[in-house]
């Protein structure tokens, strides 16, 4: 019962949040629910009394939504679909990566801050951020920081790319290609392709939804690296004390995000039901978000910087042009 007026306050906000994420579709209901918390925690912190059911909500309802997601996929499109995107896909992945690892280091960015962006870019925005913010236990003032970054660029993607593909002169397909591994969140992924053309619309949420799936490999190696600097910290070297347990490693959200897509594929779930599960998912990480936002420390975002800001725009032009030439190279383009 002590965590009911904290949840209450997150879901309130969230509530608020997903009607402003109605009225402006392409800031969406998650980011102007972490914007409204931020905001309302630097006019008044949230009272003690709060703080259990607000942790929930930025815990195990973040988690919760991440299962949830797993509705919208169907592992039969995503095998389908995954053979001709797989290397585009994959190669994006591993460049933005390396670039958030080398850039974020070059610009002093602290690890978690740039394993948010790096994340967020490569996968699938605040989606991916949720999956991988327990993992690595990062604080609420990164997420938020996190979370706006991947935003802006988000924008930029929906108002730049369709140029870009007529420039190119891109067929539907390729152009549904790179939207769906160059722009990261969703509804960003629907608004630049429909713009080029219901075709491209249609292949770019198939290749989005693929992509999410790599979160799972991504979460089980940035736990593996979690638990060896929580060991090494705990015994002087990552060769003494306990082994590191596999099994272990693997959150539950993500064995539920596996069994909810395996059920969707089997088709036990009913396509009626769908819009309603994903509606769902989407207020949970607004509710998580909300609750991210409410708790976060804006001295904390204040003494980041631009930083930030400047290692999401390296990464989002690793991310196009990497999957740009990767199309090329396979004679997708």
């Amino acid at each position: 019962m002590d965590r009911l007026p904290g949840l209450a306050v997150a879901v309130a906000v969230a509530s608020v949040a997903t009607v402003v994420g109605g009225w402006f579709p392409l800031i969406g209901g998650p980011v102007a629910g972490i914007v409204i918390g931020v905001v309302l925690a630097a006019v008044r912190r949230p009272a003690e009394r709060l703080g259990p059911g607000i942790t929930t909500a930025s815990k195990f309802v973040l988690q919760l939504s991440v299962v949830l997601l797993g509705c919208q996929l169907s592992l039969t499109q995503v095998v389908r679909v995954g053979g001709s995107s797989l290397p585009v896909m994959l190669g994006s992945l591993v460049a933005c990566l390396a670039a958030a690892y080398f850039v974020g280091r070059r610009l002093g960015i602290g690890r978690d801050l740039r394993t948010l962006i790096g994340v967020g870019t490569s996968i699938c925005g605040a989606s991916a951020i949720a999956a991988v913010t327990p993992v690595i236990g990062a604080a609420s003032a990164e997420v938020a920081y996190a979370v706006s970054t991947i935003f802006l660029f988000n924008i930029a993607a929906v108002l730049v790319f369709p140029v870009l593909g007529h420039l190119l002169d891109m067929s539907q397909q390729a152009f549904g290609l790179f939207a769906g591994t160059a722009v990261n969140d969703t509804s960003s992924v629907v608004a630049a392709a429909a713009t080029y053309g219901d075709e491209a619309g249609q292949y770019a949420v198939v290749v989005k939804l693929t992509r999410t799936l790599l979160i799972i490999p991504i979460c089980l190696w940035l736990a593996a690296l979690t638990k060896r600097r929580a060991l090494a910290a705990g015994t002087g070297g990552p060769g003494a004390g306990p082994r590191l347990n596999v099994l272990k490693l693997v959150p539950w959200f993500l064995v539920g995000f596996l069994l909810t897509a395996l059920v969707n594929t089997l088709g036990l779930i009913p396509d009626r039901a769908h819009p309603g599960l994903t509606t769902l998912c989407v207020f949970m990480i607004t509710v998580a978000l909300s609750a991210i936002g409410l708790t976060t420390d804006l001295r904390g975002l204040r003494r980041a910087g631009p930083r930030p800001l400047l290692l999401g725009a390296c990464l989002w032009v690793v991310v196009s042009v990497t999957s740009l030439a990767l199309q090329y190279l396979t004679s997708s383009l």
